[in-house]
């Protein structure tokens, strides 16, 4: 069987792409590498890409010069994992708290690893974990 190298990308959708590039700039420091009106792709780690879409923006198949990409959309809070140095949680809990984002919850992992959570401004639940969590993470 042929083999998966990892996920590339993750999609989220929300419901005002401009409040939600602004969270994700901001609160996150997540650099942008694409933006139109309908989404955002950010940068995560060098390794892997967060997509923003504008919630019911991509009901239509989109044609690029090089081929099409079918209809997708989402609803609901989702949630995502973001991989952090175990030594940098105690600078994002002071960078969320500065940022005014609640944490809503903590975890700490039978592996060793921790985790926090927090909402976007789509209520989307956004989890920052150390390694230690995964037998592969």
């Amino acid at each position: 069987m042929p083999k998966l190298n990892g996920v590339i990308e993750t999609a989220l959708y929300v419901d005002d792409l401009a409040r939600a590039v602004a969270f994700y700039e901001h609160a996150l420091g997540l650099e942008i590498l694409n933006r139109d009106t309908r989404f955002a792709a950010f940068d995560v780690g060098g390794r892997s890409v967060l997509l923003l879409f504008k919630r019911g923006a991509t009901l239509e198949t989109v044609h690029l010069p090089g081929g099409t990409i079918p209809p997708h959309d989402g609803h609901g809070p989702l949630h995502i994992a973001l991989a952090i140095a175990a030594d940098e949680l105690a600078a994002w809990e002071t960078r969320l708290a500065e940022q005014g984002i609640a944490i809503e919850g903590r975890t700490a992992w039978p592996r060793g690893g921790h985790s926090i959570y927090f909402r976007d401004p789509d209520d989307h639940l956004l989890e920052l974990l150390t390694p230690g969590v995964w037998a592969i993470y």
